[in-house]
């Protein structure tokens, strides 16, 4: 069974039922009884300045998003498109042309792989009689499907529900004003079109206090591991990069790891340990990709900060695509929009992944190029290559703002030297007769902390 956003319902029970799904605080409204199983892709090929993708990489994007929920492609048909028609976006020859190979195959589902207004939805709905749905519609139900979690499906019917509001056009049969004023002719009152935009509205700010409480949580729950203290190492990059096959890798963990675009959705935490000793937190996010949503970017947006305020970043690119160049700035683009200062930013490593599926030849000059770029790291997450020097940068950035220092610390105190053992690395050991001197490797943060929980300071200046 499919889960929907896409057009408003046409019939006075299906407005009924929206309304009372929105009252309850439902998403049952954007799931349907009918399952969609086939479908058939138009990719528009608008001239509209240089694209950094090819047509081939562009299709096979979509096919991969129409496969992640388990429709069956019956054609994908790229079109040239040299002007878009507000009303029914492709010209009367075109919209002839693939109304008859639509009557053909019968899909289920047409969809467009651009972004379509409300109105050109509507009436190529109405000439092709199928339900029409675009690249934003698609992602919607990908992402209706896999969230897991309370906050996802939170994010996910704030999404859509911003998305749907925008749908409602006057397409509908029942737009009769309500009876409603004073006075005995009982003038006009709200249209249907008004009552229902207003449902939505009013269930979407509730969304939007809903996810600023579990922001706030969030917050918290971050704050908690400030006090711990375990670095935050987040893994971002493109959806189908290989994140969460690495995040598998590097935590031991059987988080959902598949070749679909996104296969993940809810962010997940694991605790792993560096070669130093040193334990981090291992963060995996949903996955990014071109041209995503607005509708989306606003709702995760409560997710996708927490990269903000990671201690180590990792860019996780599948190397093996043709156009993962463009794949990468598209990352750096959304990275940028949350704050981040891309190519200045000293947290960030750029992880080469899936170099197992290169040529020879491709690898070499890749290898050759990492060794002069510090933030490279070529591995492939699945034969496990690389990941050694991968987590040896992660510790370098990690221990970046460490310092050498002393305590002497008397025997009695075990507390202390418990702690000491757990949040900083203790590197030499002296047991005299009253004291351990302890010489450790320690930050600020947690020197701060040692001090204010037990009283002690380095008895000399770092070396």
């Amino acid at each position: 069974m499919m889960k929907r956003a896409m057009a408003p319902p046409r019939t006075k029970k299906a407005k009924r039922t929206l309304r009372a799904a929105l009252r309850m605080g439902s998403s049952e409204y954007f799931t349907s009884e009918k399952p969609q199983d086939t479908c058939v892709i138009v990719h528009p090929i608008v001239q509209q300045g240089r694209r950094a993708r090819s047509v081939e990489d562009q299709c096979d994007e979509i096919a991969g998003l129409a496969r992640a929920i388990h429709l069956d492609i019956l054609e994908l048909k790229p079109l040239n498109v040299s002007r878009l028609h507000a009303g029914q976006f492709l010209g009367k020859g075109q919209r002839e042309a693939l109304g008859e190979t639509i009557e053909a195959l019968e899909p289920s589902v047409v969809i467009f792989n651009y972004t379509l207004s409300p109105v050109q939805q509507r009436n190529l709905e109405k000439a092709w009689d199928v339900k029409v749905i675009d690249r934003t519609g698609l992602i919607l139900e990908i992402f209706g499907e896999r969230a897991q979690t309370r906050e996802g499906r939170l994010q996910v019917e704030l999404a859509a529900l911003e998305y749907q509001r925008s749908r409602l056009v006057r397409s509908w049969t029942h737009l009769e004003r309500q009876r409603g004023g004073a006075g005995f002719m009982g003038g006009p009152g709200e249209t249907q079109i008004e009552i229902d935009r207003r449902l939505i509205s009013d269930r979407i700010v509730k969304l939007k206090k809903e996810l600023e409480d579990v922001k706030r949580t969030r917050e918290l729950g971050r704050q908690a591991r400030a006090r711990v203290p375990f670095p935050v190492v987040a893994l971002v990059g493109y959806t189908n990069a290989g994140k969460s096959t690495l995040f598998n890798t590097l935590s031991g963990a059987d988080i959902f790891a598949k070749d679909l675009l996104f296969a993940t959705l809810d962010p997940t935490l694991r605790r792993i340990d560096l070669p130093n000793g040193q334990k981090v937190i291992l963060s995996d996010t949903v996955g990014f990709i071109s041209d995503l949503p607005t509708h989306l970017i606003a709702a995760f947006r409560a997710t996708l900060e927490q990269t903000l305020h990671a201690d180590v970043i990792l860019h996780v690119i599948d190397v093996s695509r043709p156009d993962y160049q463009a794949q990468r700035e598209d990352v750096i683009g959304i990275l940028e929009d949350l704050g981040i200062e891309y190519e200045a930013d000293p947290r960030i490593l750029e992880v080469y992944n899936k170099i197992d599926a290169l040529d020879t030849d491709v690898l070499a000059d890749l290898q050759r190029a990492a060794q002069f770029e510090a933030r490279f790291v070529l591995l492939s997450a699945v034969q496990g290559q690389g990941i050694e020097a991968l987590l040896e940068r992660i510790a370098a950035i990690t221990a970046g703002e460490r310092r050498e220092v002393r305590y002497e610390l008397p025997h009695a105190d075990g507390k202390a030297l418990s702690w000491l053992y757990e949040h900083a690395d203790v590197i030499a050991r002296d047991e005299g007769e009253t004291v351990v001197t302890c010489r450790v490797r320690i930050g600020q943060a947690e020197r701060d902390k040692f001090k204010t929980r037990f009283g002690y300071k380095p008895v000399e200046k770092p070396v």
